[in-house]
């Protein structure tokens, strides 16, 4: 069995949760996964299943979420999970401020720092390790690119609450963006929902959950999705026999048609199955196709 998964990640599983569940339902033990879910959060969780795990390296890494934000109220892990730090009725906004500040400060290349309660290693320890300690926690900022935010509902009260949805690069905590927003509006912010709706190309929309799963496997007729739609996304070259034969066996192929300017690059043989990833390095004699990852001998 070797393929993706596009799941619907439920509400309160950790993604590894969620690969345990896999490996039950499916007896299979390689499986992994690509971009980390809070058990809070719902939504897309890229699977990779057997060979393809080898893969999850090279997927996309766009996201998309729909998160609501919940202003006049703070907690300790950024989301409703948490204590709450602070809680102050918030009277006084206006639609036009809070758009006015996501236009600003919160769209494009911006500098983040992640939440205390996070899997990021500080020194080698997990962030929300440390927090649970209570251990003074000091996380440096990083860079991460924010595409695209837009408001989808404005829900004035005591403690309003506005739903948005965005579009980023890898590593955006969007419990920082709730963290944040409530910060620079002055009212304090916090996450009270989030479903990412896109993730490596895989869109909620297509998604299935673990009963469907189940279902399609009572049935016999569950499938995955082929690891050539998933990276279709990458230049692609088809090996002759001879060729495809020496690449699987881990050698250096010089004679190829194709691009010489993409890595990394699909790999096949002329029966169209995917052998693999190759890197392409250019050099004076020309372009060197490189295995990097064989998933198939031939």
């Amino acid at each position: 069995m070797q393929g993706f998964l596009n799941l619907n990640k439920p509400l309160q599983m950790t993604s590894h949760d969620c690969v345990a569940k896999l490996r039950r339902l499916l007896r299979i033990k390689k499986i992994g996964h690509a971009g980390t879910l809070d058990p809070a959060a719902v939504g897309v969780l890229p699977v990779a299943i057997g060979k393809a795990t080898r893969l999850l390296q090279f997927l996309r890494d766009d996201k998309a979420y729909r998160a609501t934000i919940r202003l006049g109220v703070q907690t300790t892990t950024d989301d409703l999970e948490g204590e709450i730090i602070s809680q102050i009725a918030v009277n006084n906004l206006s639609l036009e401020t809070i758009q006015d500040i996501l236009n600003q400060s919160f769209i494009g290349k911006i500098q983040q720092i992640p939440p205390n309660y996070s899997a990021i290693q500080i020194g080698g320890k997990r962030l929300y390790d440390l927090a649970r300690k209570g251990e003074e926690i000091n996380v440096p900022a990083r860079e991460v690119n924010i595409y695209k935010i837009e408001i989808l509902d404005w829900r004035p009260a005591d403690y309003p609450e506005i739903d948005i949805s965005i579009s980023c690069g890898p590593g955006t905590y969007i419990r920082s963006i709730a963290r944040d927003l409530g910060s620079a509006l002055k009212v304090g912010g916090t996450l009270a929902h989030l479903t990412r709706t896109e993730s490596s190309g895989f869109e909620i929309t297509e998604s299935v959950t673990f009963e469907k799963i189940e279902e399609s496997l009572n049935q016999g007729n569950f499938q995955l999705i082929s690891p050539a739609k998933v990276l279709s996304h990458l230049a692609a070259i088809t090996l002759a026999e001879t060729p495809a034969r020496r690449w699987c066996q881990g050698q250096k192929i010089v004679e190829f048609e194709g691009e010489n300017n993409n890595f990394p690059v699909q790999v096949y043989n002329e029966n169209s199955t995917l052998l693999g990833i190759g890197k392409i390095e250019v050099r004076e004699n020309g372009p060197v196709l490189i295995p990097e990852v064989v998933l198939e001998a031939n």
